[in-house]
């Protein structure tokens, strides 16, 4: 299937231990898997996907809990579950070697998927990657410090707190269009609920497990930053960088935390490269 940005879509469903899970695969070549992070969903790849399916396997999905899989309250969500539904959806598709490639908390899930849960791989791409303590931003620590508020506060005011918030994510203006098809998962008091449910089960211990085996990674790394991030502070990819053997590093120019919306072309050329070496 040819998946084009304006009609983004995953029409494939596969069933995990933790709910079923909505993806797609375009292109042919050798694997790639794309693991978006929170609170955005696949949709952010849909720049980047594509060109990358020009020369590779690409696998899209959504994780448990965001976009078009399994979404409930009283789901159990956090970086260690992601790991797990990665690892089985890996063996599924009957992947050898894939290269899996992480933004957020998808960098985590990558990292701990080859380092904990022994998923092979070819190589790792992180992206804006939550790897290494502290990573749970101010915002969410405030409301994890004071749910009971967040949760009794009026759905208005909370959308108003929240798109303030989301704007951060990007070094230029977002259409209204891209925003709302990324974010619009978290609209009213459903999403409301669902998003504190989400930040409840960050869990910072679930990376500290795989820190001390950074320097065991054998297999080509990179590691792209935006330049301008106000999530994740850009020296947190030096620091990342110096934990992985030969791990290479790019800042991208222009870019917040969702490197790949504002610079959708950089990233996939450098992606790209990386995939052809």
């Amino acid at each position: 299937m040819t998946q084009q940005a304006d009609d983004w879509t995953l029409p494939r469903r596969a069933s995990t231990s933790h709910g079923d899970i909505a993806y797609d695969v375009l292109g042919e070549g050798p694997p790639v898997v794309l693991v978006h992070g929170t609170p955005a969903s696949s949709y952010l790849w849909r720049q980047v996907a594509p060109r990358l399916a020009q020369h590779n396997q690409v696998y899209v999905f959504d994780l448990p809990g965001f976009g078009a899989s399994e979404r409930h309250l009283g789901q159990e969500l956090g970086i260690r579950v992601h790991a797990g539904v990665l690892h089985e959806l890996v063996t599924q598709w009957q992947l050898d070697r894939p290269v899996l490639v992480g933004h957020d908390i998808g960098g985590a899930v990558v990292l701990r998927a080859h380092l904990l849960e022994d998923v092979p791989v070819r190589g790792l791409g992180l992206l804006d990657a939550v790897a290494l303590a502290p990573w749970i931003t101010p915002a969410s620590q405030h409301i994890r410090a004071h749910l009971d508020a967040y949760s009794t506060m009026p759905n208005q005011v909370w959308t108003e707190l929240t798109r303030a918030h989301l704007r951060q994510t990007v070094s230029r203006p977002m259409s209204e269009r891209d925003y709302h098809r990324l974010f619009d998962q978290w609209a009213g008091p459903a999403g409301q609920a669902l998003w504190l449910q989400n930040v409840s089960q960050h869990d910072e211990q679930h990376t500290a497990d795989f820190e001390e085996l950074l320097p065991t990674i054998s297999v080509p790394t990179l590691i792209v930053w935006g330049a301008e991030d106000k999530w994740l502070d850009p020296e947190r990819s030096a620091e990342l960088q110096r934990r992985i053997p030969g791990a290479e590093r790019v800042l991208v120019a222009g870019a917040g935390h969702f490197v790949m919306e504002d610079r959708p072309d950089e990233v996939a050329e450098l992606l790209a490269r990386f995939l052809a070496d």
